[in-house]
């Protein structure tokens, strides 16, 4: 009996507020993607640049800057993995136009979100990545030095295409978390899929037949990313 009513109520939000649902996963999707490329682009950069080698014999101004660029780095993934990507999305979204007296904010929701996403993925990315390179064999550099490669290549053609074949599987993993995380961005009024539960638990009350809803949506959209990446 509890159960045929909950099929029945699922069944009546299901088909009144569809569109609602959708939409929100459709944002989910968008807004997942994007971050995650974006923030693997960003990774990678930052990867790169804190494996760039520092000899004894290097001018003191290399040095200097080598030092200070992975110190700054350290500082930005520290920062965004030790913190809550809710409390990221409320400060750039609402704190931007407090200290600025509202001279800079974004244009809009879904621009602050993608931002916040990228640079949240980006700094656990920088980890991967440089992981990543300093995994592979130190006789690739070598032997890539052997022949006058310079280093921007022998990390273009040698290194860079081995550690993304070894941190594939990291990368996906990353989007499937975006996928669940992007639902703090409700805080923003960016409407996801959790924005959309909400705004239907708003209208009906009823809370539980709609989470079951969500819990669906995210557990086929994380599935099906799961499939995707195995293949």
């Amino acid at each position: 009996m509890v159960f045929t009513k909950l099929f029945a109520d699922i069944a009546k939000i299901w088909a009144k507020y569809r569109s609602s649902y959708l939409a929100g996963v459709k944002n989910t999707i968008v807004l997942a993607f994007i971050g995650t490329v974006l923030g693997c682009l960003i990774g990678f950069v930052c990867g790169i640049l804190q494996t760039i080698p520092v000899n004894k014999n290097d001018n003191p101004l290399k040095k200097g800057v080598v030092y200070l660029i992975r110190a700054l780095i350290r500082i930005y993934v520290e920062l965004f993995r030790g913190t809550p990507m809710v409390l990221q999305a409320v400060f750039a979204y609402y704190g931007l136009p407090y200290f600025t007296n509202g001279a800079m904010n974004f244009s809009s929701s879904w621009v602050c979100a993608v931002v916040v996403v990228s640079i949240n993925t980006g700094a656990y990315m920088a980890e991967t990545v440089r992981g990543g390179i300093l995994s592979i064999d130190r006789g690739q550099t070598e032997g890539a030095k052997a022949i006058g490669m310079s280093h921007f290549q022998t990390m273009m053609y040698v290194i860079l295409p081995q550690t993304l074949r070894n941190i594939l599987p990291q990368i996906g993993n990353n989007y499937i978390i975006n996928i669940k995380d992007t639902s703090v961005m409700f805080i923003i009024s960016f409407t996801e899929l959790f924005a959309a539960h909400r705004a239907v638990t708003g209208a009906t009350y009823q809370y539980f037949p709609s989470a079951v809803i969500e819990m669906i949506a995210y557990l086929c959209l994380t599935l099906t990313a799961s499939v995707l990446l195995r293949l």
